[in-house]
Order: structure tokens, then C-alpha cells, then sequence
């Protein structure tokens, strides 16, 4: 789709992003919309047999901003969510205490590099704040890695597995 920051020229995106900054318009209706359809998603794998409790969302950059955003909002009790990279998309749509949701103690790993220039760790920062106060605090974890840039790296990876193993043990 065409992306306003990229000069509207089209890339794979889940929605409009029109800015980086704190208070850049967002694309309120392609969020809604791209978090519907990973909420169809979810469940399709209910329907297969997948319990929700056992589903992680995560994603990088604009993948984990949707992540955050859908498992925010959504009915589902899920079993946690991977943001690398990214930000809480309509963070002013959310109240200022704890969301009433499913949710409300979902484990929450974010990590991010204090070298990225695309979306910076300043992004980050504010997105674990805000996590802290929607969500039990102590299941958000913020993770930053030196000189790491709008990328990953194996000490992230190895952090994400570890928290995968935790919050989804293996089933008999």
C-alpha cells in the first residue's frame, strides 16, 4: 500500500504511517482495521483448535505497534505479545488507568535498540510507560541493546526465545 512517509510510494504495510514523531497524525481507521484482521486471525486458530491462551502476537517496527494495539483491544485472553522496535499506536485512545480487558495481565516483552534512527528508543521508552500503566507492570519487560539499530540481534532473539519458553511451557 502507499505509505505517506515513504513518499507514498507502496510498500508492504499494515497501515498508513504518516509520521514519526510523538505527535504525528496516525491512521486511525488502518489500524482498526489491520488489528480486525489479526483478530480474524486469532480466531481461525480457536476454530482449529488453538487455545487462545496459547497464542503470542509480536512483530517488528509497524508489526509490533499492531501487536501491542490488537492485543490491547482485543476479547481473546491471549498468551503474550513480542514488540521489537516499535511504539503504541493510539496511545491516546487508551484510559489513563488499566485497560477492563482479557488482557490486563498480559506478558509484554519490548525491546529496543539505543541506536535506532527510525524509530528512536525515545518511542520505546514512552511505549513502556504507557504498557505500565494499561497492563500489570510487572509482566511488561523493556529490553534495550546497545548499538543496535532498527534491526534485531542474537542477544534479542535469544530474549525473546526465553520468554516464549516461559509463558508457553510445553503441553503434555
Amino acid at each position: 500500500m502507499p505509505v505517506t512517509l515513504n513518499m507514498n510510494m507502496a510498500m508492504t504495510s499494515w497501515f498508513d504511517i504518516i509520521g514519526l514523531s510523538p505527535d504525528s497524525q496516525e491512521d486511525e481507521p488502518g489500524i482498526k482495521h489491520a488489528a480486525e484482521y489479526v483478530k480474524t486471525l486469532i480466531d481461525q486458530e480457536v476454530k482449529n483448535g488453538i487455545p487462545s491462551d496459547r497464542i503470542i502476537l509480536g512483530g517488528f517496527s509497524q508489526g509490533g505497534a499492531l501487536s501491542l494495539y490488537t492485543a490491547l483491544t482485543s476479547q481473546q485472553k491471549l498468551a503474550g505479545v513480542t514488540a521489537l522496535s516499535c511504539w503504541l499506536p493510539l496511545r491516546s485512545s487508551f484510559p489513563q488507568g488499566p485497560i477492563s480487558g482479557v488482557n490486563r495481565d498480559i506478558p509484554i516483552l519490548q525491546c529496543h535498540g539505543d541506536a535506532d534512527p527510525l524509530v528512536p528508543l525515545m518511542f520505546g521508552s514512552l511505549t513502556a510507560e504507557k504498557l505500565k500503566t494499561l497492563v500489570n507492570p510487572a509482566n511488561v519487560t523493556f529490553k534495550v541493546y546497545e548499538g543496535m539499530m532498527h534491526s534485531s540481534c542474537p542477544q534479542e532473539m535469544l530474549d525473546i526465545r526465553q520468554f516464549i519458553d516461559k509463558i508457553l511451557p510445553p503441553v503434555d
